[in-house]
């Protein structure tokens, strides 16, 4: 059992953070991140063309973080860029280096990203990726045919978003991605705390899978204006953006409102997934100040994946669905 599902199974307080690919084949900087939240989170999350933004494929970054740095980590895997053929090709290469945890995403649209003439496939959604993978660990192919190499056996994760305009089209989400079998839910960023009271209270109680808060960091009221106008279905409030535009160092600012979100979170959820694009190195600042400590995830983890001699010269908020 991997060091994510052992914390599920025992009940703690999950904390992940997100780690995108670069754009490019150096992956020391994406090592360095991972390595810095060593014990402080459960598992590292590896995106998969957040924003429809071109980079590394996550199979191959998240195969490296965890065989050099020993951090778990979840494959992101969307369905935009991949038709039924690859997504079952990726899972099952996945599962054999060893990877254990995927999120299962729709994707953005390409025209949010930087080729908007690509084309899209979306022959699944995140939902019909989730009885795909039961499948797979189940033993069988999408047409239901037995996979004589064995199958899988993944812990598949989902995205909701509890500040979602419509209350009943996310209880129907949320309840399909449940009988489809997610086994946990990481949420888009949160900033209306009453409403993911209230998502947990009418909603999330329907099931019994954790569900982890989206904290984000914001770098300043620029930034926090830039989310509102740019991202869907997100609002930083008026008393958020005042405290950063008025604050001496807007970034300080942003990691104590951070931590004070995810000390929020605690008292409301099962757990948190830490967001902070292009600064991942102030993730550790963000869960100290939170009052997060590294033996309290430490002392969770059953073992560690092995640390590979590899040479590591091979080779932000998105919208989760």
């Amino acid at each position: 059992m991997g060091v994510l599902a052992d914390a599920i199974q025992r009940g703690e307080f999950l904390i992940t953070a997100e780690i995108s690919p670069p754009k490019g084949t150096d992956v020391s900087a994406m090592l360095a991140h991972a390595r810095a939240l060593q014990g402080l989170v459960h598992a590292v999350n590896v995106t998969d063309g957040s924003r429809a933004v071109m980079a590394m494929s996550p199979l191959a970054a998240a195969f490296l973080i965890q065989q050099q740095t020993g951090v778990e980590v979840i494959c992101q895997m969307a369905c935009r860029d991949r038709n039924r053929l690859a997504l079952q090709g990726d899972l099952l290469g996945a599962a054999a280096l060893g990877i254990a945890n995927i999120l299962a995403l729709t994707g953005d649209p390409v025209q949010a990203g930087d080729h908007p003439d690509a084309k899209a496939v979306f022959d699944y959604e995140s939902v019909r990726l989730l009885q795909l993978i039961a499948k797979l660990n189940a033993g069988l192919d999408a047409n239901d045919r037995a996979l004589p190499q064995g199958g899988t056996n993944f812990l598949a994760g989902a995205a909701v978003d509890p500040q979602s305009t419509s209350w009943s089209g996310l209880k129907t989400r949320f309840c399909r991605k449940l009988e489809a079998g997610a086994q946990f839910f990481q949420s888009q960023l949160i900033t209306d705390f009453d409403r993911l009271a209230k998502f947990m209270a009418e909603i999330a109680s329907l099931g019994d899978k954790p569900v982890l808060a989206g904290i984000f960091l914001l770098k300043s009221a620029k930034n926090a204006h830039f989310i509102n106008k740019y991202v869907p279905g997100v609002h930083i409030p008026d008393h958020i953006i005042d405290r950063l535009a008025h604050a001496a160092d807007p970034l300080d600012m942003g990691i104590t409102i951070a931590a004070e979100q995810i000390q929020q979170a605690r008292t409301l959820c099962q757990g948190v997934h830490v967001m902070a694009v292009k600064a991942e190195h102030l993730i550790p600042e963000i869960l100290r100040r939170a009052g997060i400590s590294a033996h309290q995830v430490q002392d969770s983890h059953t073992h560690r994946y092995p640390v590979s001699h590899l040479v590591a010269d091979q080779t932000e908020a998105g919208v989760i669905h």
